[in-house]
């Protein structure tokens, strides 16, 4: 008789037919971090959330420009809100301490790579992803982000699809650097948006390119006064 589930192990014993306690408290420490970052979060001026790589270094061009947009936005009374680690993470969470802003890092406890750098006026630690990304978006009134790696483009490509389908209020989001993008943009509208159609053409309107870090920071601020960050887009000019 053929197995009906190759590949996952038969287990020995008893059924498991009741909860798991340790899985039942572990409820108890999602609830937790969720509430320490509500409790946080909600008492700051409206926040744009700085994404990028972990591995960027301090004298690469987009360390400098990250910092530089941070300074710029906490000028303006943003606060800046960043994964809390080193590279762009860094950087933004210095323009903005740097400005007298407030500047948070959420951080996240990792076996490499993240290690909480030392400008943050609000830090909290989480261990569950799937939390820190609700805190990356609940407060964010934009998003700007950088190049960087595999965590990057989830955090984009989660943005644009929590846009695309209305789950949350349309917001700027800004990609930094046109070199970095460039081959990206061309895969998404040669291949998603002609050849296989899974996107619409006004999708690719949901987010804007420039190397130009005032030009971002002008922008942000002209969707925070009230202008449609995806004007081209039918269903953002619509009036509620």
């Amino acid at each position: 008789m053929t197995d009906p589930s190759p590949g996952i192990p038969r287990t020995k014993g008893k059924p498991n037919t009741g909860p798991n306690d340790k899985e039942a408290w572990r409820v108890f420490k999602i609830m937790a971090e969720f509430v320490d970052g509500f409790e946080t979060l909600a008492t700051l001026p409206d926040a744009v959330t700085v994404f990028g790589s972990a591995r960027t270094k301090p004298d690469h061009p987009d360390y400098a420009n990250a910092t530089r947009l941070a300074h710029l936005l906490a000028e303006r009374g943003r606060t800046v809100i960043t994964g809390g680690g080193p590279g762009i993470m860094e950087a933004a969470n210095k323009g903005a301490f740097k400005a007298g802003g407030a500047s948070v890092g959420l951080n996240i406890t990792l076996p490499h790579e993240q290690k909480p750098n030392p400008f943050q006026t609000h830090e909290l630690t989480f261990e569950y992803f799937f939390v820190r990304k609700v805190m990356f978006v609940k407060y964010a009134r934009a998003f700007v982000i950088f190049p960087g790696g595999f965590g990057t483009m989830d955090e984009l490509f989660e943005a644009i699809t929590l846009i695309q389908t209305e789950k949350i209020h349309p917001f700027p989001v800004v990609l930094v650097g046109k070199r970095f993008w460039a081959e990206l943009m061309g895969w998404l509208g040669t291949t998603l948006r002609d050849e296989y159609q899974t996107i619409s053409p006004e999708d690719l309107t949901l987010f804007r390119i420039t190397d130009d870090i005032e030009e971002a920071v002008e922008f942000i601020e002209g969707c925070l006064a009230g202008d449609s960050p995806a004007p081209e887009h039918p269903r953002f000019c619509r009036i509620d």
